[in-house]
Parts: structure tokens; C-alpha cells; sequence
């Protein structure tokens, strides 16, 4: 006889098929694709790559390929700060001025926080690039062209604004603080100890990408290689590549005090500010939230011919990581689906 018991003894269903029939219209060999990892309790419970790496030599995706991440590059921007903080190198509320004094008199009202939390007011350097711009814009010239304002968008500190700006601005803070590269930074205090092994910032010329995605557009009936543009340069705000298997390294850190205090690392997770969405708050380098009564963590990338999400929901130790080098691919739905489908039973 089955009783309540036995039924709540009985293992729970792999949902392995589901999640294979949910990504099928991905496995194609004549498109490109997608990488993802399921994490549950620290372990794969779904792992694979789709479609094609790039489309020229039709390397397909694998959980080893290396995507351009986007604005899910910020998290690790925000890390870097929070490193200097906790080695008493910086401070959340120092200004602009504090630390560019040869910044323009309105950032003695910006902090480092604002910038961390989208709150500064600063202008999108992506509309103030000079007309004409034909070499790639680096985050030294974010700098410069902040330097050329008269002011911000409102007084720092009293709305939210999504600032690339402010991002590329930290990774400058942290080469000035650091005295060292932003790239060189990441790698030896974060990648480098987590064994991220394919993981860097990247900057054309010096280092190549290893199983690098290329990023592509539909058009005309089919895809192009749209994999750079004028900003995809600038590093703070969302120059680095990475995998799902390093990211899952990455992920599996952020359960620990390997490279900050859990205290510290919770000002990251904490809301500081509603954004624009009354749902969603931000902390340092996430979006903050629920879903299906269980708090989400999250951040979303979005450029030239990438589509990147990683979310965790860190009361059931999940986590759902996607990296995709096509543009017409709508990330959210798909990983709350895999949400539903891997966490919840009446999922069907």
C-alpha cells in the first residue's frame, strides 16, 4: 500500500528529459547556439552545449566554450572593489575627486557606492562617443569623455540610472588603487584562485580567447558575425569572456569567504536600490528579487551578437547559468522555465 510516507520518501523526478526537450529547437548544426549548467547543491544536474561556437569554422558550443559576458562581466567588476575595500585600499564613500582629482567638480558629489549601485547620474558614454570614432573606445576614455561633462543626469545618489559609465569607472578605480591592470587584477586575486582557467578580461592583441564563441545576428533568414563594436572594449562594464564550467567555479565560490568576508560579500546581495522595475533591487553588481516565494540573485548581459544570464536562488543552493552567441534569444524566460521545470513538481 502506498502511504504518505513512501510518497514523500520517493526520489524526486530527473528532469533531465524535460530540460532536453525545452532546449531541442537549439540543437542545430547550422546556427549558432548556447552553453548551459544546472547547478544544484554544487553539482551539474544539467550540463551541455548547443549549436555552433561560430558559424565560419563550425566549432560547436560545449560547456569549455568561452562567451563574452556582457553585463554579467559587472559582478566580477564589483568583486574587485569589494577586494580593495576589505584591504582597507578604498573606501564605498570616497568621491570621484577623491580619487581622479583631476575629475570635473560634479563628482565630489559621486561615491563609489553610487557607481556600484547605478545610482551616480552619470551620462552613457555610449551617446558621448565623438562622431567619427573609428578605434575602439577603452575605459581610459570613459574617463576622458566624463571628464568633458558639465554635470549628471540628476543629483548622484537620488534616482537609479543603469550606468555602464559608472562600471567602466570602477575598473579604473581598481587599476588606481591596485596599481595594477584591471585585467592583470582579476586574474591573479580572483581567476587564478578559482581556477578559472579560460576566464579574462580581454583585450584584443594581447591575449587570445581559448574556445572563444563568436557572437552573431540574424539576418536575412540566417545569422552574421556581429561579434564587436566601437564599445565592446571596455572592460568594467562588460569585457570579460568565460564558460559555464568556470562560472560554476565562480558560482561555488560565492557560497564561501574565499575571496572576501561573508560580510562583506553580503553588502553585494543586500538592496540598495529599487531599479526601474519595483520588483528588482540592486546591490553591488546584481539584480535582487523573488521568484516563486524564493530569492533570486541575478544579472543579464546583453551586446553585439551575445545574450548571457546567470541566476541564483541561493535558499535551494541553484543556480542556472546561460551563455548564448546569438542575438534573437530572450534569456529570462528560458531560465525561469528551467526553474520551473528542475526546482517546482507542478511543473510540467
Amino acid at each position: 500500500m502506498t502511504t504518505l510516507a513512501t510518497l514523500s520518501a520517493a526520489p524526486r523526478p530527473d528532469p533531465t528529459a524535460r530540460l532536453e526537450a525545452l532546449l531541442k529547437p537549439f540543437d542545430r548544426d547550422d546556427a549558432p547556439g548556447l552553453s548551459v549548467l544546472v547547478l544544484r547543491a554544487g553539482k551539474p544536474l544539467f550540463a551541455r552545449g548547443y549549436g555552433l561556437a561560430d558559424l565560419e569554422t563550425r566549432v560547436p558550443c560545449s560547456t569549455n566554450t568561452n562567451f563574452r559576458l556582457a553585463s554579467v562581466s559587472k559582478q566580477f567588476t564589483a568583486m574587485a572593489i569589494l577586494m580593495l575595500v576589505e584591504r582597507n585600499q578604498l573606501a564605498l564613500d570616497e568621491t570621484l575627486t577623491d580619487i581622479f582629482p583631476e575629475f570635473p567638480a560634479y563628482g565630489r558629489a559621486i561615491t563609489v557606492r553610487q557607481l556600484l549601485t547605478h545610482t551616480s547620474g552619470l551620462m552613457d558614454y555610449e551617446d558621448k562617443v565623438s562622431a567619427g570614432t573609428a578605434l575602439p573606445v577603452l575605459d581610459q576614455d570613459v574617463l576622458r569623455i566624463l571628464m568633458r561633462q558639465e554635470g549628471t543626469y540628476f543629483p548622484p545618489g537620488t534616482q537609479y540610472h543603469y550606468s555602464n559609465s559608472g562600471y567602466a569607472l570602477l575598473a579604473l578605480i581598481v587599476e588606481q588603487r591596485s596599481g595594477q591592470t584591471f585585467a592583470h587584477f582579476l586574474e591573479r586575486h580572483i581567476f587564478a584562485p578559482l581556477k578559472m582557467t579560460g576566464t579574462l578580461a580581454y583585450e584584443e592583441g594581447l591575449r587570445a580567447v581559448p574556445h572563444r564563441a563568436f557572437g552573431h545576428s540574424s539576418a536575412a533568414g540566417g545569422f552574421m558575425r556581429t561579434d564587436q563594436s566601437l564599445t565592446s572594449s571596455v572592460l568594467g562594464d562588460g569585457g570579460i569572456y568565460s564558460s559555464v564550467v568556470d562560472l560554476a567555479k565562480w558560482d561555488a565560490a560565492l557560497y564561501t569567504s574565499r575571496l572576501v568576508s561573508r560580510k562583506m560579500l553580503q553588502q553585494a546581495f543586500t538592496p540598495a536600490v529599487v531599479t526601474n522595475k519595483p520588483e528588482r533591487s540592486y546591490g553591488f553588481g546584481w539584480y535582487l528579487g523573488e521568484y516563486r516565494g524564493l530569492r533570486a540573485i541575478w544579472h543579464s548581459g546583453e551586446t553585439r551578437g551575445f545574450r548571457t544570464r546567470l541566476s541564483r536562488f541561493p535558499e535551494k543552493r541553484f543556480t542556472v547559468i546561460l551563455l548564448a552567441n546569438r542575438s534573437d534569444i530572450v534569456l529570462e524566460g528560458l531560465s525561469l522555465r528551467i526553474v520551473d521545470l528542475a526546482l517546482f513538481s507542478d511543473a510540467e
